[in-house]
């Protein structure tokens, strides 16, 4: 397994790959260091995606699952140097967004601005009974820069997320859950292993066809009703001539568990 300065990656479970934001000290707070090394995993699971199954994010500690931007870093930064690192910051996200493997998030404590960014990039999330969230960019003279205008509304709805970007006022766990943030609630010492048996159940499951299938919910959203039924069909042929669905009926008919290869 690589090592990364700001980061711990693990394999808990095979076939699924932990990623843990290691800056306790810090809130888990993004550095130029903490973007480069995001970049760096989840880069290559764009291309070289079969060998893990799912994909978990947490922070280290309980006081915070990511602070947001390290601002004591950024008031060292000239004009030119700030904006290359919010380019690696966009970059990393994107790449976290796009990632085929499905990207679940323990949230474990404070997840603001850049934290709650990360969050809503991942397909979905668990979170501690006294996480809390906000954006809280404008009040810092910039707004949110890593896709939380668009991904905010598009979780919980566009005048709820007006109110809260534009007041940057935190909102709780319990909100959170409401508005459709995360998705469930656990008690702090619970929200990591809950999400690893959530990833566990994921990757026991045919690698394709949660591939194909996240790939259809995320591109078929933002289509009209009869393409998006189109695109779903075109990502459904895909899994009739795979090797897993011969094994999952063959598996289900011998009342067997089934041995999945992505293939």
């Amino acid at each position: 397994m690589s090592q990364f300065e700001t980061l711990l990656v693990d394999e808990p479970i095979p076939g699924v790959l932990l990623v843990t934001i290691n800056r306790p000290e810090f809130s888990n707070a993004f550095n130029t260091q903490t973007g480069r090394d995001l970049f760096n995993v989840f880069h290559p699971l764009e291309l070289e995606h079969r060998k893990y199954r799912c994909v978990v994010i947490t922070g280290a500690g309980e006081k915070a699952f990511c602070a947001g931007g390290d601002l004591k870093e950024r008031k060292t930064l000239t004009e030119e140097e700030w904006v290359l690192q919010h380019e690696l910051f966009e970059r990393s996200f994107r790449h976290i967004l796009n990632c085929p493997l499905p990207v679940l998030a323990a949230v474990n404590g404070v997840a603001y601005g850049g934290g709650l960014e990360l969050l809503l990039q991942c397909d979905f999330a668990y979170a501690s009974h006294h996480a809390r969230f906000a954006l809280t960019e404008v009040s810092l003279g910039i707004m949110p820069g890593g896709g939380g205008t668009q991904s905010l509304p598009r979780a919980i709805g566009e005048r709820r997320a007006k109110e809260l970007i534009l007041t940057a006022a935190p909102f709780s766990a319990q909100e959170a859950l409401d508005w459709g943030v995360v998705n469930r609630l656990f008690a702090p010492d619970e929200v990591l292993s809950k999400t690893l048996e959530a990833a566990q159940r994921i990757a026991s499951n045919a690698p394709l066809s949660v591939r194909q299938a996240k790939h259809s919910i995320h591109y078929g959203l933002q289509m009209d009703l009869n393409s998006g039924m189109m695109f779903e069909l075109e990502a459904y042929q895909r899994m009739v001539k795979s090797e897993d669905r011969q094994e999952g009926i063959l598996a289900f008919n011998e009342k067997r568990k089934p041995n999945f290869k992505g293939r």
